[in-house]
């Protein structure tokens, strides 16, 4: 098990999820350091949040350390990572932000599961495709963000969860977002899918925010007045 800070925050990542790279990051301290830059600049104290992508639960504590981690609410797909996930907020005194296991491929979920590959290197899972190895293929809930926004009633949306965002921008989301920030993974789209996000945004009143925003971490806010 290998232990790293970050902001001042006590991280554990068992040692098979880890490769030379990302463990530099870690101990560097530059770990999804535009993430988390983005979500200072734009977190409030109280501010409900959902995060797509837990990780190993960094983010998810820095936003309990600003809005209070009973409004925060994490969902990842990846099973093995749940303890992680939940080790990494109860080190750091956040036991009370949701957790939640499933992976969201559409704003509407399904009973059935969906196929997710579950990659040796924590940071790389996502929704099964013809290129995964059938021994990395797990299958769990399929979760659907327009319940998931219902629920949690979220202002801050975060999501970095490896291409599947392609699927969440096909209507206008709900006024009770506030800001929403994304990893865009553009090698697994064409450009088209980053233009559907945009359009779909602006449709909900929402608007490009260039402060946080940093290469492909895409910010919006919603437009001042609505």
């Amino acid at each position: 098990m290998a232990e790293f800070d970050i902001e001042g925050l006590r991280l554990e990542v068992p040692d098979s999820h880890l490769n030379d790279r990302i463990a530099a990051k870690l101990a560097s301290g530059g770990y999804e350091g535009h993430e988390a830059r983005a979500a200072l600049m734009r977190l409030r104290t109280g501010q409900r949040v959902l995060e797509l992508g837990s990780g190993i639960g960094y983010i998810a504590c820095l936003c309990a350390r600003v809005a209070g981690a009973e409004n925060v609410t994490t969902v990842e797909a990846n099973p093995g990572l749940l303890p992680v996930i939940e080790g990494n907020l109860a080190r750091n005194g956040f036991d009370a932000v949701t957790v939640l296991h499933g992976a969201v491929g559409g704003m509407d979920g399904a009973a059935a599961p969906l196929a997710f590959d579950a990659a040796r290197s924590f940071w790389a899972g996502h929704i099964a495709d013809e290129a995964s190895a059938a021994e990395r293929v797990v299958e769990v809930p399929h979760l659907g963000l327009r319940d998931l926004m219902a629920r949690v009633r979220p202002g801050l949306v975060i999501m970095d969860i490896e291409g599947a965002e392609a699927h969440l921008f096909d209507t206008p989301w709900p006024a009770h977002v506030r800001s929403v920030m994304m990893e865009l993974h553009p090698g697994r789209y064409p450009d088209t899918v980053i233009q559907r996000i945009v359009d779909c945004m602006s449709a909900s009143g929402l608007t490009y925010d260039p402060g946080p925003s940093r290469g492909r971490i895409l910010c919006f806010r919603r437009v001042r007045g609505r």
